[in-house]
This record gives structure tokens, C-alpha cells and sequence, in this order.
């Protein structure tokens, strides 16, 4: 069996198998690529601005742009929020539980993350194929819409296997033996 890289407190933590620093990777790489498509998004935005108060010469369909490939850019980092246990969790009820309780809970959340992440995953594949069959394009550049919603795939099918992957991390931590749990927490 696998160490566990960090003892368990509030969270689970990636364990130190092949699966679990694979899926760190890849959320890494997703994560970078979301960047970039922002980064990009920002410099379009910039020329555009200038251009308009410059030159009145914005870049064309720099709105279509900015929704198109933000929708696939925030694609990119949910599932390296999921595996790093840095989304956002509200603990007002949940921290006078004891470590047990936490990770039984947190069992459940990063259950249902991986349904979440299926339930996008499906959809936005649906949606892309139909919006692939009917030709629906941008107004402006003419795009294919349907190429934004490919892109969105990949972020929604890691983020589904990372929340069963951090939900048997949870689960693991929530049923070992007692006695551990209390030895971590002195």
C-alpha cells in the first residue's frame, strides 16, 4: 500500500501512487493550459482597447472570443482545485467534528464532485454534438461553437475521475482504524 504523503486533519492528501501523482499532472497540465487561454485572453483584450482608442480598429468578435475560450479555460482548472483540496469549502458547521466525521463528509463532497464532473462531462459532450449537427457558428468570426465545447471535455472528465479519487482518499482516511486517527490528532 501506498504512504500517505501527509497525515490526515481536515483533509485527505494525494497519496504517493502511480494514479494519484498522474492525476496531479494531468490537473497540473490542465491548470497551465486554462492559463494560457487567459493569458491570451487578456493580451486580445488589451490590443482590442488599444486599438479602439488608438486607431478605432478594435479586434474583431473579441467579445465571441472572451466567452468562447473563457468557458474552456475555467474548464481547465476545476479538477486541479479538486486534487490540491483548495476549493472552496464552508466549515461553519463542520469544525467542531472530529476528524472521522470530517472525512466522512468530505467522502460525500468529493462524491459528489465526481458526479458533477460525469453529469458536465456528458452534457457537454451532448451539447457539442448538436451543436456540431446544426452548424451553429459565432456571429462575428464565424467559429464553430461546437469546438469551444470539445475543449471543455477533457477538464470535466479529469475532474470526475479526481473526485473519485479524492472521495477513496477521504473514504480511506475515514474508516482506518481509531486508534490512528487519535495518535494524528495529538
Amino acid at each position: 500500500m501506498s504512504e500517505v504523503l501527509v497525515e490526515y486533519t481536515a483533509d485527505a492528501r494525494i497519496d504517493n501512487s502511480r494514479l494519484g501523482r498522474s492525476l496531479l499532472r494531468v490537473s497540473q497540465l490542465l491548470a497551465i493550459i486554462g492559463g494560457v487561454i487567459f493569458l491570451l485572453l487578456i493580451l486580445i483584450t488589451v490590443i482590442s482597447i488599444i486599438g479602439r482608442k488608438l486607431f478605432a480598429l478594435p479586434v474583431p468578435g473579441d467579445i465571441e472570443i472572451m466567452q468562447m475560450a473563457a468557458a474552456s479555460g475555467c474548464a481547465c482548472f476545476f479538477a486541479y482545485c479538486h486534487i490540491t483540496f483548495n476549493d472552496l469549502k464552508v466549515e461553519l458547521l463542520t469544525v467542531m467534528l472530529g476528524n472521522r466525521s470530517k472525512a466522512v463528509l468530505n467522502t460525500m463532497a468529493s462524491l459528489g464532485v465526481a458526479v458533477f464532473g460525469f453529469f458536465l462531462t456528458w452534457r457537454t459532450y451532448a451539447a457539442a454534438i448538436a451543436t456540431l449537427e446544426s452548424g451553429e457558428s459565432s456571429a462575428i468570426l464565424a467559429w464553430p461553437v461546437a469546438w469551444f465545447q470539445f475543449a471543455m471535455i477533457p477538464g470535466f472528465f479529469v475532474l470526475t475521475l479526481v473526485g473519485v479519487y479524492t472521495a477513496y482518499l477521504h473514504s480511506r482516511a475515514a474508516w482506518q482504524p481509531f486508534s490512528a486517527l487519535s495518535q494524528k490528532e495529538k
